[in-house]
């Protein structure tokens, strides 16, 4: 834990408190959002940097990784941050434990940005699966046209599934050696609405959709348009949340980012 003595401890505590904000979703830019406009608190974006032209925030960003665990306990005593909260993508899990433990390590307090998982509803029909692995399994071996919507980096795992035909989309395009050998790319940018996930899913001819359980409403419309067309969906549950203190909702998150600092 930090400790400091003498004419350091007077300067810490008159300047302003400082948060490291842990970004990359919907979630850290509303919350950055109003963050930008708290009047005796310093607070900084980090972006892990998969993204190649995020959208802007209101406040300081940083992009890129720390370099583990070391890296970031290194980063929150250099830039004397006092607090963290965790916004970062549920499945995520590296940097969230990284921040679990160099929060602990240095004695901050850390928070998440918890969302509420999505629930199976009367007309889903959903295989739940652990992990990537298991979604590739829950294809099975006859060939299907499969609507991959689980993120650029859990593409790769699908090519041990030849036999389908894939609609890959993604924000960023996976590296060619990447993608499955039958498969058609759409780069594009969510929110969808339920009724252009539904065109899109006839149009292509959609027999199974693939997705992680990423919860929030900004998503959800492939859910809904699965439902609504009868379609198979293999659902990613997501990791759990390993933290004492979880915000469920902005309000929360700014009382968080506003408590004074522990001396």
């Amino acid at each position: 834990m930090m400790t400091m003595h003498g004419d350091e401890s007077a300067r810490n505590r008159d300047r302003a408190p400082r948060l490291l904000l842990l970004g990359g979703t919907s979630e850290a830019r509303a919350l950055s959002e109003r963050l930008a406009f708290e009047a005796g608190l310093e607070a900084i974006v980090s972006l892990a940097g998969r993204t190649r032209a995020p959208l802007v925030s209101p406040l300081p960003t940083r992009v890129g990784g720390f370099g583990g665990v070391e890296g970031l306990r290194r980063y929150l005593i250099e830039n004397r941050i006092d607090r963290v909260i965790d916004a970062t993508h549920p499945f995520a899990e590296r940097i969230s434990a990284n921040a679990r433990e160099a929060c602990a390590a240095l004695g901050l307090p850390l928070a998440v940005m918890a969302r509420e998982p999505w629930r199976r509803q009367e007309g889903d029909r959903w295989i739940e699966v652990v992990n990537t692995a298991g979604a590739v399994a829950a294809l099975g071996e006859r060939p299907r046209r499969v609507f991959l919507t689980i993120g650029r980096v859990s593409v790769p795992a699908f090519r041990a599934a030849p036999q389908h035909h894939y609609l890959v989309r993604s924000i960023e395009p996976p590296e060619p050696e990447e993608l499955p050998p039958s498969c058609e790319l759409i780069l594009a940018r969510g929110p969808f609405s339920c009724d252009d996930e539904t065109r899109l899913m006839r149009e292509k001819r959609i027999d199974i959709l693939v997705t992680k359980n990423s919860g929030g409403p900004l998503t959800y419309a492939k859910i809904e348009a699965a439902r609504n067309l009868a379609i198979e969906t293999i659902v990613v549950a997501p990791p759990s949340v390993q933290t004492e203190r979880r915000l469920e909702n902005l309000d929360a998150a700014l009382d968080f980012a506003r408590a004074k600092r522990t001396p």
